[in-house]
Formats: structure tokens, sequence, C-alpha cells
């Protein structure tokens, strides 16, 4: 898996995740860098569920339970009104940097 990062980006945060889309559950790593915020699957067959986000998209961080009980869900909403949610380890971190960056 890999990442090409644009002239003076560098990587601040990144973890194993998993994107609930429509109606699948893709397996990748959610990339934070200096400059925006990447999903990355894991499988090439996955790679049209790819995305970058750019900070001045993001209109709110919000959080969520998986299973009604797991604290692990982090739910970016941008600007356009479309929800993007994922699965993720100590998202408390996560949440505190993405909201220094909107």
């Amino acid at each position: 898996m890999v990442v090409d990062l644009k002239a003076n980006e560098l990587v601040l945060k990144a973890g194993d995740s998993n994107y609930f889309a429509n109606d699948k559950n893709v397996d990748g790593k959610l990339i934070l860098t200096n400059q925006r915020v990447y999903f990355k699957t894991k499988e090439d067959e996955n790679s049209n569920y790819n995305l970058e986000i750019m900070p001045g998209d993001i209109r709110e961080i919000l959080f969520f339970n998986t299973m009604k009980i797991i604290p692990n869900g982090l739910n970016i909403i941008l600007k356009a009104g479309s929800e993007l949610k994922f699965k993720i380890g100590k998202r408390n971190s996560w949440g505190k940097v993405l909201n220094k960056i909107y």
C-alpha cells in the first residue's frame, strides 16, 4: 500500500481502519497528513473506495459506537452533506487532531 504524497506533505497519523461504504465494509488505512486525510484500501480490487478528504471540505467530526457498544466509530461529515464513517482504534486522539485541521 503506497500513498503518493504531495510536495512538503508529511504523515502525522496513520492507523488501520474500516470504511463503512453504502453496502460494504472496506478494509484499509486512514492516513492524516499536514495537508489532507486519505483512506487507502488494502486490496487493489477495492481501489474505487480510496478517498482523499481536504480539510476545507470537512463540516463536522462525530463519534459513534459500532455494534451499539464499541466506542470506535468516527464519522466525518462533509460540507457537501455526505457522511464518511470509519471504524478506527484510538478514535478520541483522531478526533482531536481532525478537529484542529478544519
